[in-house]
């Protein structure tokens, strides 16, 4: 009997965590999270990275702004990220490997942004992430 009440408060844990719906949990949707989500940060961060290995542009870029984002949990945690990245001083030469180390470009021709939608999945028992799409437009 104790094993189907723990189960159950969690189950209810998990739905609150995971969305509402008209003041309901609805397990399985996605709500929004803090932009200050210390995890959101990392995974944003990580995200620039990803950009940043795969850009042919002589400078790094790292995360100006986040606009929206979402966690949804089911098998696992997926967040949905609407972001902004623009380049920095730094030059990939260099291989800084903290961008908080890195100043934005000022304003003039150098200075460039992206927006950035990105849905990641986090499959934390496991150690592993997996970026599911990446989309960054001027």
């Amino acid at each position: 009997m104790e094993v189907k009440m723990l189960l159950l408060l969690t189950a209810l844990e998990v739905g609150r965590a995971a969305g509402r719906h008209h003041g309901l949990s609805m397990p399985g949707s996605p709500s929004n999270i803090s932009r200050n989500d210390a995890t959101l940060q990392q995974v944003v961060l990580n995200a620039a990275h990803s950009f940043n290995n795969q850009s042919n542009d002589a400078f790094l870029f790292k995360p100006s702004a986040i606009h929206r984002a979402q966690r949804q949990v089911v098998k696992g945690i997926r967040y949905i990220v609407d972001f902004q990245i623009s380049r920095t001083v730094c030059h990939k030469r260099d291989h800084i490997k903290d961008l908080s180390k890195c100043d934005l470009q000022p304003s003039g021709r150098l200075h460039q942004t992206f927006q950035c939608h990105l849905e990641l999945w986090v499959i934390p028992w496991k150690h592993q992430s997996e970026i599911l799409e990446l989309l960054c437009k001027p």
